[in-house]
């Protein structure tokens, strides 16, 4: 029953995007040319690779959606919905150390309705702990009996995992995006979103997958030169099985569903 919920949400969606494309700004869905997402057929099965992750196949099962700097943010804002509630992926965050190297923070993030778990191993090797979930936050390193607290806001899911998401390409000035388009990223169809120049010399870009709605990479660049980059590895749903939402001194904060 949830698969069948799930692939008539997907075709909901499809109508959804190209309703509004189509009146908003007139695009030809159709054209030659266009770049193409996989939307499933509602009487056939998901077609997904050996990662987890939707792919389009060779049937004919597309909508055709033209993404410009105009459109891109609301067929991206339409995509949200897919997010799964359940799911484990790892995430690299590089930051510039000043030196013109990276420092590479590994992230192993488990998501599982609402609540969100990330270990965190630091370019240092220290490792740190952060659930959120319930409307509370908690923190702590490894080796740690106690841990910090807090009322927590909208994003610090994710902030935790210390990315950028898709929220920061909606939240965009819609005239600073210079460039959008599909492309295959880390495995995954996406559309990415390319952001102009801003006051300090930073160049941005977005990707963001297709099958999931998750954002996948991202990097900033000042000049030739990579200020932060984000890449994240397949999608696997739901989070697996042993997995404990715990804190340090045993007492579990979420159960995972079966």
């Amino acid at each position: 029953m949830e698969g069948k919920n799930r692939t008539l949400f997907v075709v909901l969606i499809a109508i959804v995007i190209v309703a509004a494309v189509f009146s908003s700004f007139g695009l030809n869905l159709f054209a030659p040319g266009t770049p193409e997402i996989s939307l499933p057929d509602p009487s056939a099965g998901p077609v997904e690779s050996p990662g987890g992750e939707d792919q389009p196949d060779d049937t004919g099962r597309y909508v055709r959606v033209d993404v410009t700097p105009q459109t891109v943010q609301d067929v991206i804002r339409t995509m949200v919905p897919l997010q799964p509630e359940s799911y484990y992926r790892t995430i690299t965050v590089g930051t510039a150390r000043g030196d013109g190297t990276l420092g590479e923070t590994v992230s192993r993030v488990w998501v599982d309705h609402g609540w969100t778990k990330v270990e965190s191993t630091w370019p240092n090797g220290v490792v740190e702990y952060t659930v959120v979930g319930g409307g509370r936050g908690y923190r702590w390193f490894e080796g740690d009996r106690t841990w910090n607290e807090w009322d927590v806001g909208d994003r610090d899911a994710n902030l935790a995992q210390r990315i950028p998401t898709y929220e920061d390409v909606l939240g965009l000035d819609a005239k600073s995006i210079t460039a959008t388009g599909y492309e295959e990223k880390n495995g995954s169809s996406c559309i990415y979103v390319e952001v102009a120049e801003n006051e300090v010399g930073n160049r941005e870009r977005y990707w963001v997958s297709v099958s999931s709605g998750l954002l996948v990479a991202a990097e900033t660049m000042k000049g030739e030169e990579a200020v932060l980059t984000m890449t994240a590895e397949q999608v696997e749903m739901p989070v697996p099985p042993g997995v404990s939402f715990a804190l340090p001194d045993g007492s579990v904060l979420h159960e995972i569903k079966s």
